[in-house]
């Protein structure tokens, strides 16, 4: 397969990082009080109206709701039918194979972790365009089968990527549980390096990005801590045994990496400050509790609306 562009999907009412669901709340408007007695005044005249007319007006009003109603559905069907349109043109640029089926890989939006591989037919891609949850196609029993109908452990996809050549897809989404059958977070957790090296696997050890395998290591650091009672303890167990070490850390990393901007120092020195800003901040959210994955969803949905709704959504 080819290097790597990749053509971009994207879901009905769903944003580049996006949670899932279309359309807005609704928005209130300010009304004057002289408008509010204006409105007071119009229907006390409508309730001394004759019947005859109200029962007139009634009627006009209805057959305009409805002809409303009417229009309103007939555009609503006009844009389904579109939508459905795009749906079977970009199903049939799909390069499927000679059983029609592509390769499917379902991706962690926040981690970017690779979470399991199956395959897709025409209907499962089509399922999951429209259910968004991740949908595969079982070659063993000849059927859709989607992610989490037994387990609940679905993966509820906000985006679809298919590659350069059109011959596989990708599923970005954010998984509800752990996706592998064995209960890890995802299907890819044997290291080929582990088991050539060492005789047992590690089934802890996964296929993780950086951010992610530094969170494993001080983790485990965190969990050896009693074990060190009687010897010396590695830097990351003296950090999260001595909060006010840990804090202090945090805030001498940050001045540090100020100061490369400040002072223009070169480029190698501004990475330098802030991975050691990011270890002991990793080190401060272990401490904590908090996952880094939870710190990337923030992240996510910061950036998938307006400043405005952040702030709102604050209070």
């Amino acid at each position: 397969m080819e290097a790597a562009a990749l053509a971009r999907l994207s879901l009905p009412g769903v944003g580049v990082g996006g949670g899932g669901g279309g359309g807005g709340g609704g928005v209130a408007f300010p009304v004057s009080r002289g408008r509010l007695l204006a409105v007071k005044e119009k229907k006390k005249q409508q309730l001394h109206a004759p019947i005859s007319a109200s029962t007139s007006a009634s009627a006009s009003a209805s057959a305009s709701a409805s002809a409303s109603a009417s229009a309103s559905a007939s555009a609503g069907n006009e844009e389904a039918l579109r939508y459905d349109s795009k749906v079977e043109t970009l199903l049939d640029s799909v390069k499927w194979d000679n059983k029609g089926l592509v390769v499917a890989i379902a991706q962690n939006v926040d981690t970017g972790a690779i979470l399991m591989q199956g395959f897709a037919n025409r209907e499962a891609l089509a399922t999951t365009i429209l259910s968004r949850k991740a949908t595969f196609f079982s070659r063993s029993r000849s059927s859709l089968w989607t992610k989490g109908e037994t387990s609940k452990n679905f993966i509820n996809v906000l985006d679809i990527f298919l590659d350069c050549d059109r011959d596989s897809i990708i599923y970005l989404g954010k998984p509800d549980g752990p996706t592998c059958h064995t209960g890890a977070e995802t299907c890819y957790y044997s290291s080929v390096h582990d088991q050539l090296e060492g005789p047992k696997p590690n089934q802890d050890w996964l296929a993780a990005t950086t951010l992610q395998s530094l969170e494993a290591t001080i983790s485990r650091r965190k969990e050896e801590i009693e074990e060190a009672q009687n010897r010396k303890p590695s830097w990351t167990k003296k950090l999260l045994l001595d909060k006010e070490l840990l804090c202090s850390k945090v805030r001498e990393e940050a001045g540090e990496l100020v100061q490369t901007l400040l002072e223009g120092e070169d480029r190698s020195r501004t990475a330098s400050e802030m991975a050691d800003l990011l270890y002991h901040s990793m080190v401060l959210l272990t401490a904590k509790d908090v996952k880094i994955e939870e710190v990337l969803e923030v992240l996510r949905r910061r950036f998938a609306r307006s400043g405005i709704e952040e702030k709102n959504s604050r209070k």
